[in-house]
């Protein structure tokens, strides 16, 4: 914290507790809290019952929680791969080339996700390849949506690495692919390892793309969520936005687990 003297730290906390509450943990305190309700009431909803949870837990709930961790994981795995390819790549191109590459990568965020479905289902719904109605153009579509956050984290990482390392390697008589793969990309390994939990977490929450694509088969829970709120059963939907959110939690712990061991190698 910035701020030294201790009515300064007092009046910073007031502050965010001020700002972060209403804005941030509320919201998510009440669907928690409507998740375990029988009706609403007033301003906040009332009664108590787990009822919810077995419908959020069992059958089509938990074949589209099974569904998004599936997308999810595929998604993160093919945007991490070409994400830190592409930022290898990037860092041996010269100014030029790398401005040209980061603007092709971020495209993709710098619109809205409905358009970039729009273009996944336009692309491949014809010959050579068609894809629509299958799962895989929805991991493709979460695949382009997150691999800019892989790119420009990895990007990023590279830059502060220190050539030393690589040049100690060199010098000693390591080829190229050797340095690559004993050297670069562990030292690497904590950035991609928030860069895999980052794009996990954005496909587990992606909707608006998801909405134009998915075949009846291959429904992710974001969808279900949206489905059963829309149809009122507003109840159901938090529990299952509560399953949502603890799936991801969980994973998002796993790999700040695998990151902390890997900053300490």
């Amino acid at each position: 914290m910035l701020v030294h003297s201790r009515k300064g730290k007092w009046a910073t906390w007031v502050l965010f507790l001020v700002f972060f509450l209403p804005l941030f943990a509320l919201p998510l305190m009440v669907i928690l809290a409507a998740s375990f309700s029988s009706h609403w009431s007033g301003a906040f909803p009332s009664g108590f019952t787990t009822g919810h949870y077995e419908a959020a837990t069992r059958g089509e709930s938990l074949k589209a929680l099974t569904t998004s961790l599936v997308t999810a994981v595929g998604a993160s795995l093919l945007a991490l791969t070409v994400g830190t390819w592409a930022g290898l790549a990037a860092a041996s191109l010269k100014k030029g080339g790398k401005r040209l590459l980061d603007t092709l990568f971020m495209l993709p965020v710098a619109v809205p996700s409905v358009v970039v479905g729009l273009a996944v289902l336009v692309a491949f719904s014809k010959p050579p390849m068609i894809l629509n109605g299958t799962r895989w153009i929805v991991i493709l579509a979460h695949t382009i949506l997150v691999t800019a956050f892989a790119y420009q984290s990895v990007s990023a990482a590279i830059v502060r690495l220190d050539p030393a390392y690589e040049q100690a390697a060199a010098s000693l008589g390591a080829r190229p692919s050797y340095v690559l793969w004993k050297v670069r990309l562990p030292l690497l390994l904590p950035s991609l390892n928030a860069a895999a939990g980052l794009c996990f977490a954005l496909s587990m929450g992606e909707l608006s793309a998801t909405m134009m694509l998915y075949p009846p088969d291959w429904m992710p829970l974001p969808v279900q969520i949206y489905a059963a709120t829309d149809r009122g059963s507003l109840f159901t939907g938090a529990a299952v936005a509560v399953v949502l959110m603890a799936a991801t939690l969980l994973v998002l712990f796993a790999f700040s687990r695998i990151r902390t061991r890997a900053s300490y190698r």
